[in-house]
């Protein structure tokens, strides 16, 4: 299987004419954060392949649309929130693309009361309300998720010592819970080809997907064997 992860920079050889001779063969694409709607659709309409997305803390125009804000008084408007703009919304839940379990997170650390920011107390919470599905994945697929879909790093792994980049604590006890093959995020741009990319935590490998990046992996398995 074959994953085409972007996440808050437009790249060049992504939104391209060429873009369908260069990743056409992928078999999803993961959005990490902070791009436009805009970029998305092009994605979507030019590759025609699931495409799933979490909010960063930036391009939060369409936030209104799956989270109750101010501006919406607590309404959310009553759409097919999960498959505007042809993409996946992966925010605080877990669902199937085929065989592949995702499970996202929107969102980075608290530091000026803005839209998609929370304290790790809050984060923690927000992963705890997901608790039961991974459990039910678990138990229907003999995993729980094989991917975690966020746009804020995790303490300690790519983040920055400032309050706007710093990773959240609890990402770090769900990796040790669930065990996801990767965890991929945005957030941490990478100007310095010093900074790494790719660190292996436990059972997880931890992707910042800044620009863009392919995953290659294993198909993961259609279903967990019963065992008498």
């Amino acid at each position: 299987m074959k994953l085409l992860c972007i996440s808050d920079q437009i790249d060049p050889l992504v939104y391209s004419a060429g873009v369908k001779e260069r990743y056409g063969d992928v078999d999803a694409v993961l959005c990490a954060g902070d791009l436009p709607m805009e970029y998305i659709d092009f994605i979507v309409t030019t590759l025609n392949k699931p495409t799933v997305f979490v909010f960063g803390n930036h391009n939060l125009d369409d936030y209104r649309y799956y989270h109750a804000t101010p501006d919406n008084n607590g309404y959310i408007p009553d759409v097919e929130l999960n498959h505007c703009h042809g993409a996946l919304y992966a925010g605080f839940k877990s669902f199937r693309i085929g065989n592949l379990i995702i499970t996202g997170a929107s969102g980075s650390m608290r530091y000026n009361k803005g839209l998609s920011q929370y304290t790790n107390r809050q984060m923690a919470f927000r992963m705890f309300r997901l608790s039961f599905r991974l459990l039910l994945n678990k138990l229907l697929y003999g995993r729980a998720t094989d991917i975690f879909l966020t746009h804020a790093p995790p303490e300690g792994i790519h983040d920055k010592n400032d309050p706007c980049h710093r990773g959240f604590k609890c990402y770090l006890s769900f990796m040790d819970t669930y065990k996801p093959k990767f965890l991929v995020h945005g957030h941490i741009h990478l100007y310095d080809i010093s900074e790494p990319r790719v660190t292996q935590y436990k059972d997880t490998t931890v992707i910042n997907a800044f620009s863009h990046y392919v995953i290659e992996m294993p198909d993961p398995p259609k279903k967990e064997k019963r065992t008498k």
